[in-house]
Formats: C-alpha cells, sequence, structure tokens
C-alpha cells in the first residue's frame, strides 16, 4: 500500500525525533529517509540538504520555546509556571536546545519566556533594573537546575550513594532530616519549591518599598 504523500512537518517531527532520541550525528539523509519510507530525494526536496534540515529544526525548536503561557491565580504563580514550563522544555530537547545554542541563538530562544517573566514582573509591581533582575534571577535558576540535573543524570555510579552517606546518620539527633536526605530527590517538586521560595523574594515589597530598590530607584538599581 502506497504511503500517503509526504509533508515537510512530517520530515522535520521524524528529524527532531531521532535528534532527541540519539543526538544529531544520528541525524543523516538515508536513515531519515528509511524512517519515513521514502526516498532520499524525497528528503531533500522537502527540507534541502543536511545543513539545512538542521537549520529548520533550530528555528523550530526556537519557535516551540515561543509556546510557554503563564498559567495560575497570581503574578508569583504565574513566574512559577512559566519556570516549570522552560524546564520541561529544556529537559524534554537537550540535542536540540545544543544545536540552537551551538549557531548562537540562545538569547533569542530564551526571549519569549522573558518576556512573559517580564510581564508578570510588571504585574507583581516590579519595574526598570527590579524586574530586569527577577527575570533573570528565574532564568538562570532554571538553566542551573536544568545542567545540575543533567550533570546527575550523566555522573557515574557513586559508590558509597548519598542514601547510604545518609543512611547511618541522625544529621545533629533530627531523624526525619537525614531520612529525608537518604530517600531519593524529587526533582520535580524540588524545583518548584525552589522557584517559588526565589518568586517570593524577588516580589517581596513590590508594593512600594523603593528604599530597597525594589521598585526602581534605590541602592540596587544600578
Amino acid at each position: 500500500m502506497a504511503r500517503s504523500a509526504l509533508t515537510r512537518d512530517e520530515v522535520l517531527d521524524t528529524a527532531a525525533a531521532l535528534v532527541r532520541e540519539h543526538g544529531p550525528d544520528a541525524l543523516t539523509m538515508r536513515r531519515l529517509a528509511a524512517e519515513l519510507s521514502t526516498a532520499v530525494t524525497s528528503i531533500y526536496w522537502h527540507v534541502g540538504n543536511r545543513e539545512s534540515l538542521l537549520d529548520a529544526l533550530v528555528a523550530r525548536t526556537v519557535a516551540d520555546l515561543g509556546t510557554i503561557r503563564p498559567h495560575g491565580p497570581t503574578p508569583a504563580e504565574r513566574m512559577v509556571s512559566v519556570a516549570r514550563a522552560l524546564r520541561r522544555a529544556l529537559r524534554e530537547r537537550p540535542h536540540l536546545v545544543a544545536m540552537v545554542h551551538e549557531r548562537g541563538l540562545t538569547e533569542r530562544m530564551f526571549l519569549p519566556a522573558q518576556r512573559a517573566l517580564v510581564h508578570e514582573a510588571h504585574a507583581a509591581g516590579l519595574r526598570g533594573a527590579a524586574a530586569a533582575r527577577a527575570v533573570r534571577a528565574v532564568q538562570f535558576q532554571v538553566v542551573g537546575y536544568v545542567l545540575v540535573e543533567r550533570n546527575r543524570e550523566r555522573a557515574p555510579v557513586q559508590s558509597p550513594a548519598e542514601e547510604e552517606l545518609w543512611g547511618g546518620e541522625d544529621a545533629g539527633s533530627d531523624g526525619p532530616l537525614a531520612r529525608a536526605l537518604a530517600a531519593p530527590i524529587d526533582t520535580e517538586r524540588l524545583f518548584t519549591d525552589s522557584v517559588r521560595a526565589l518568586v517570593k523574594g524577588l516580589l517581596a515589597g513590590a508594593a512600594g518599598d523603593t528604599r530597597d530598590g525594589v521598585v526602581g530607584g534605590g541602592p540596587y538599581s544600578q
């Protein structure tokens, strides 16, 4: 049975899936054609050569991160929602994000999320340097957390592991603390808790304490 007509989007979807799973080195025109059950010439007709295909994947990745939308009843919760969505997007496509970075488009990729955070910072009452500081702090928290997660996942098996190191400790007679540190890390909850604490601190005093540079002016506005 003949397959339906191939589309550019189908080519890009399949190419992106190959890169996400195996990395960009695994993306060859021959392998892509095999995955799509079509001829290599058909791939070229839809997306050009391999470099053009990689450029298209980079452009699509940048566009995908532009679909992040805040949600929640308050500016603080909406900022947290942007951070969570950004982390999830970066975690889902590490190889594609690396390709974006290699082509010098990282800042362009983050711009939509930054704009969403700016909107919520303004809604919370922050302006000027204080708003910019909040936006960058949240962005750096997301990127730094993702890098730590990736490094932990790729690290060699630890012996003794954290669970073993804390298994016999009482942490200064704080048994529940020792047991918690010996338990597996709930990375999603830890991330959400840390971002909420960060955002709460950044937005504290946004009602108008200009002496601390929270709403423009002050010693922290430079």
